[in-house]
Formats: structure tokens, sequence, C-alpha cells
């Protein structure tokens, strides 16, 4: 085990938006980072930090006023919507800007309760080690969600999940499917539109909403707790507006063979290339049972001490957001702050 990782009150495991929005939480109650505690990450240096691999075109769909934390503004007009590189850059400068100094390449694989105290071990790749606090800020979109069908496709050109999708220059040219219907799918069959003969395969029809009132529309929904999330709207481009623009809307794809997939209506489609924009699984995936089967409080988890910040089912609707993360950052620092 690396030394500098023993003997701090609290490890936050990830250092993103969400672990970074902890650390200035922590901070602004007096603790000392790399002192008091620390931040993990699995990543070997900042630079794979998830917006630094995101598509370059891509925008987000809150202006800057709404993509920031609380720690430092974003250095651009505040009525943009900022670009994933500029995200990745402004993390950089809050890490700096807190004097956190995370441990990059340290993969964690779980944690559980020492005995019936109040110490934690959190297990990595590299060995153990013993804290009374860890924060599980991992992320609602760290593992590529990909269709079982997916296996059986063989098409000409490329497979892609759209987290490994960069520009229009990576996908040959000819007819391109894209699956998914949510708003990683409608942006790139805009930005494939213009170059390539696009199919958009969606499951479930969400209604449009201006791009203005993302930030109202993405906190809207059900609680936290135990009841399922409502159908999210998509923003900017309306499922018309891509028809106006030569894209095809076909039903939601149920199975392959070889290079031809088959819709929900019976239909079949041969295409060229495909992009899955099938979502993301949070990385929770080294979080022990006890820690969703009795949660009494978002951010909270069944086994003290263990917290997770940023996957909304843990929380509320928004806080996967750099605005709404924020929130999950206060409750958990305070704990912490609280905790004996």
């Amino acid at each position: 085990m690396r030394s500098g990782l023993t003997h701090r009150r609290a490890i936050i495991v990830g250092a993103g938006q969400a672990g970074l929005a902890v650390a200035a939480a922590l901070i602004g109650l007096g603790f000392r980072p790399q002192q008091e505690f620390v931040v993990v990450d699995a990543a070997a240096t900042d630079r794979q930090r998830s917006w630094a691999s995101r598509w370059h075109s891509m925008r987000l769909l809150s202006d800057a006023r709404h993509s920031t934390l609380p720690v430092r503004p974003l250095p651009v007009d505040p009525h943009e919507h900022p670009r994933a590189d500029e995200i990745a850059n402004y993390l950089d400068q809050v890490q700096h800007t807190l004097g956190v100094d995370p441990f990059w390449g340290l993969r964690v694989v779980g944690v559980e309760r020492v005995g019936h105290g109040s110490v934690l071990q959190l297990q990595t790749a590299e060995g153990d080690v013993q804290t009374r606090n860890v924060v599980c800020a991992t992320g609602a979109a760290t593992h590529p969600r990909i269709p079982a069908w997916a296996q059986q496709l063989r098409v000409p050109g490329v497979v892609l999940h759209s987290a490994h999708y960069q520009f229009p220059r990576q996908v040959p040219t000819g007819r391109v499917l894209i699956v998914g219907g949510g708003n990683s799918g409608v942006q790139l069959a805009r930005e494939l539109s213009t170059s390539h003969e696009v199919t958009l395969a969606v499951r479930t029809r969400r209604p449009h909403r201006p791009a203005r009132t993302f930030p109202v529309h993405a906190r809207a929904g059900s609680s936290w707790l135990g009841r399922p999330p409502a159908v999210q709207p998509v923003f900017g481009d309306s499922y018309h507006a891509l028809r106006h623009a030569g894209v095809a809307v076909a039903p939601a794809v149920t199975g392959a063979d070889g290079g031809q997939v088959t819709f929900a209506d019976g239909s079949t489609l041969a295409p060229d290339s495909v992009i899955l924009a099938t979502g993301y699984d949070p990385g929770e995936d080294w979080l022990p049972a006890e820690a969703t089967a009795a949660r009494s409080r978002p951010a909270m988890t069944g086994l003290p001490g263990l917290f997770v910040a940023g996957i909304p089912a843990h929380s509320r609707p928004g806080a996967d957001t750099l605005a709404g993360v924020s929130r999950d950052a206060a409750v958990i620092a305070r704990t912490i702050a609280d905790r004996p």
C-alpha cells in the first residue's frame, strides 16, 4: 500500500466532479487535504477523467452558470454551453485551487466494516487500508452499457459505444445506425447527419424541451427513494428536427444477426457502422450489499461511515450534474465532521 493513505479520517474514491465537490465541502469545514483526508482514483492521470474522453464537439446541456462547483467559477461566457474539454480543464483548475493531490492509478475493489466499531477497511488493488469514512464518488456514468445483441453484430465499418466516439472521421462513410434516443444519441445523430446516412433507433419517445430549460427539468421527477424515475426529455434538437435534417427515426433494436439488425416493428436494417448511445452504469459495483439495503437519507448508506456522492440512485434527480452534486457533498462533509 502506498504511503500517505493510512491514518486519514476520510478517503474519497474518485477525483472527478463528485470527489472534488466533497473535497471542497470538507475543506470548507476545516479539513486539510492530504493530512486529514485523501482522494484516490483508478485513472492513471487527471487527463483520463471521464470529461476528457468525451467526443470533441460535445457540449453540456446546462450553461456555464449551472455547470460549476461553488469553489470556482467557470472561465467562459456564463450563457455559453461549455464543451466537454472545457469542463475537463475546469476540474483541473478546481483541483489546483483546492490543493488536492489525488493518488492516481489506485483501483478500489471493495469496502467492509472492521468488527462492530466505526472503522472501515478499504480494499484496493494494491492492498487494504483502514479509515473511518469512505466516500464513493466514482460517478453515475462510469461503465458503458452494451446491449447483449451487440455481441452478434458484424458490420463492415465500426461498432462504438458513445464513450469511445470522438469525431465523424472515426466512422467510415456509409449508413450509420445510432442506438439510443436520449440526449447523446440525438446530439450524435445531428453531428453525423451532415456526413453520413443516419438512422436513430429510439426505444422510448421522450418529450422535447428547449435547452435553456435544462436546469429545471434535470432536477424534475420522482423522489430519490424507491420510486422509478420519470422519463427524461431531450434538449436542443427534437426528433422532428432530426427528421428534417435527414435522419431516419426507427423503433428500438431487438436483435442482431451478423450484419443485420431487427427493430421492434419487425423491420430490418444492414448498417455499415453502429454507435451505441445506450447509456452507462454507475461506478458503484465495488460497494457491499448493505450499502444499498437500508438507505435513510440521500448520500447515506446502510454502512456507517460509507457515503455516495453524485449518483442519483443514491440521492436525488440532478445529483450527477455539476450544480447538483454539491448538495450531496455538503451533507456528507457535515456528517463526517459530526462522526466520532
